[in-house]
């Protein structure tokens, strides 16, 4: 029976945490004592230092040669369960798709364990509940995050492939991607090169694309035909005039694939060239709607629904938001090698520029558990206007472009026998139920695992845990102890690490115009997965392993923690649902202790 010195002792744990988010939140929204730059400075040494040591504190001082097996059992068993439902689904259903089943894995099966786990059981069900959260804080960065890493990559060169080769990807036998790009995220205009062999196959090479510039092309204020200013625009994505920071990743704030020559064969027709650059704009002859953003090829004339370049104002030498992803091919110069008449080699090079939209949600986003190469600015959303569109949209299940998440892209086709494309709506010329076939498995594997390794080699609690986990296996195998020095200087930075997580937490609810970012429908949702069908699979998962007493209790109500934060990271990265994951890490914080004292008591009856 749960006694009121028990509730007592739940919420000595628990409070402290919130004490130290709702201080933050007052320091931003009620005081103003912090700047969204010094909340990025603050949300960087969180990211760089606090956490990791703070995992690695609590990793490497668990025995491993000590683990409940059984326990760790049931959660990898609800996780499989999960995983399968959502293969199934995604399968047979027609609202099924990968971006929904990683979402739905995210929300049922990986709560907060490290920052809001170990204090609040431990408060419940003593230190002996602290040890086992920490066995599945090592499972949950080993394991678990990677395999979201490995799914957001797949999603990111599944797009990349069939937008930019929708007719012979399934000809591809190998890729390179070249050293400095880091992820498929689509934030950064990419690319790729695809060369034929001898053997009719295709040999791709992925590299960032040469249009990418550091400056951001803004409108002036005197007029569309006035000017441009080619100084960097200040951030709106808090509603506050600042500079988003750059970051070696992504040197924009928005990713662009515009380059000064391509700007101003916009705005001039492609007249006195010779001024700019010696090289020729390699956008054609492309216009711009002002009201859409998009492109379209031709003179003057509607394609696909869009105005190209005329003698109406709109669209006269103003670029489109860098939120719209450009295609552009690379048809001459000197890297293009000829096929047919010409055949030089038997082999034909294709380039393409690939880039997906930004996501109008927390741009910048919270950089808890963020390597230092994974962008540092704190972020909104783009405009009030657009917010409120965004969270008004219907809910419903389906592939990217059937709600506000991602909403429609432009598609990649060839024309004929020349290497060029045109931007078109998604579902207007291609079949859907003929989906463009893939590279080989293994080729794809490979692809996969080169990005994976590469994100996870850039985030230092890679290192906090594969380090804790080494050094444990060390210390309780030859009962090793920490010199002293060395234990108290980590030990310095690890107690901080609690209170900053949740303090950067709080500066990260107090910049977002809402707390509630997805709709009211979809929050519902959403915590209906968090907090309901994420403890009920646990539950049977945990009876099907044979757990009972305490320790079914302690599976329970950690499954019913509020959302983690590593999940919304990436999918703020991969603009899968970030506004969902936002609302879960927020909302569900708020409303966790709540819900979590609700199963403390039901399970003590």
């Amino acid at each position: 029976m749960i006694t009121l010195t028990d509730l007592y002792h739940v919420l000595t744990a628990v409070v402290p945490l919130y004490v130290a988010m709702i201080l933050a939140y007052g320091s931003v929204k009620w005081w103003k004592i912090f700047s969204p730059d010094q909340c990025s400075g603050i949300n960087r040494f969180v990211a760089l230092f606090a956490v990791p040591l703070l995992s690695f504190h609590f990793i490497s001082t668990n025995n491993p040669y000590a683990m409940n097996y059984r326990f760790i059992a049931a959660d990898t068993l609800q996780k499989v369960i999960v995983l399968v439902i959502l293969a199934i689904w995604s399968r047979v259903s027609s609202r099924g798709s990968l971006e929904w089943s990683i979402t739905l894995f995210s929300l049922s099966t990986l709560p907060n364990t490290l920052v809001m786990g170990i204090p609040l059981l431990k408060g419940m069900y003593g230190d002996a509940s602290g040890t086992l959260m920490v066995q599945i804080v090592v499972l949950q960065c080993i394991i678990w995050y990677t395999l979201m890493l490995f799914l957001f990559e797949y999603r990111g060169a599944k797009i990349l492939i069939t937008e930019q080769f929708p007719d012979t990807a399934g000809s591809i036998i190998s890729f390179r991607v070249d050293s400095d790009i880091i992820s498929l995220d689509g934030k950064e205009p990419l690319q790729t090169e695809a060369e034929v062999g001898e053997d009719g196959k295709l040999h791709v090479t992925v590299r960032k694309s040469t249009s990418s510039r550091s400056e951001i092309f803004s409108r002036p204020s005197h007029g569309p035909h006035s000017g441009v200013s080619l100084t960097p625009r200040p951030s709106n994505l808090t509603n506050a005039e600042i500079y988003s920071l750059q970051s070696s990743r992504n040197p924009t704030p928005r990713g662009s694939s515009f380059n000064h020559t391509d700007f101003y064969s916009l705005v001039n027709g492609g007249k006195n060239m010779s001024s700019v650059s010696p090289r020729h704009s390699n956008f054609g002859n492309l216009g711009f709607d002002e009201e859409s953003g998009m492109g379209a090829f031709g003179n003057g004339q509607r394609a696909n629904g869009v105005y190209g370049q005329g003698n109406s104002d709109q669209g006269s030498g103003y670029p489109a938001p860098p939120s719209a992803g450009i295609f552009s091919p690379a048809t001459t110069g000197p890297g293009t090698k000829k096929k047919g008449n010409g055949a030089e080699g038997g082999k034909d090079l294709h380039m393409f520029v690939w880039s997906s939209s930004a996501s109008p949600v927390t741009e910048g986003g919270i950089h808890v558990f963020r390597g230092g190469d994974y962008g540092n600015d704190l972020g909104g959303v783009a405009h009030p206007k657009d917010y409120d569109e965004y969270g008004r949209d219907e809910f419903t299940f389906g592939k990217p472009g059937t709600n506000g998440a991602e909403g429609e892209g432009p598609t990649l086709s060839k024309l004929g026998s020349s290497s060029t494309a045109e931007l078109r709506p998604k579902g207007s010329g291609k079949d859907e139920a003929n989906p463009t076939s893939m590279p080989p498995a293994s080729v794809m594997t490979r692809l996969i695992l080169i990005m994976v390794w590469r994100k996870l080699i850039r985030n230092p609690n890679t290192y906090s845990s594969l380090f804790g986990v080494a050094w444990s296996l060390i210390c309780y195998k030859w009962h090793v102890e920490m010199p002293a020095i060395v234990a108290g200087s980590i030990a310095i930075l690890s107690n901080a690490g609690l209170g900053m997580a949740m303090f950067s937490l709080g500066l990260f609810m107090a910049l977002q115009p809402r707390i509630i970012a997805c709709g009211n429908a979809v929050a519902t949702f959403a915590m209906a997965v968090r907090f309901i069908t994420g403890p009920a699979v646990m539950a049977a998962a945990s009876i099907a392993v044979g757990l009972r007493g305490v320790l079914l209790h302690i599976a329970i109500v950690q499954a019913a923690l509020p959302q983690g934060i590593v999940p919304f990271v990436f999918a703020k990265e991969y603009n899968v649902h970030p506004d969902i994951l936002s609302t879960g890490v927020i909302f569900g914080m708020l409303i966790a202790l709540p819900i979590t004292l609700v199963y403390y008591i039901l399970l003590g009856l």
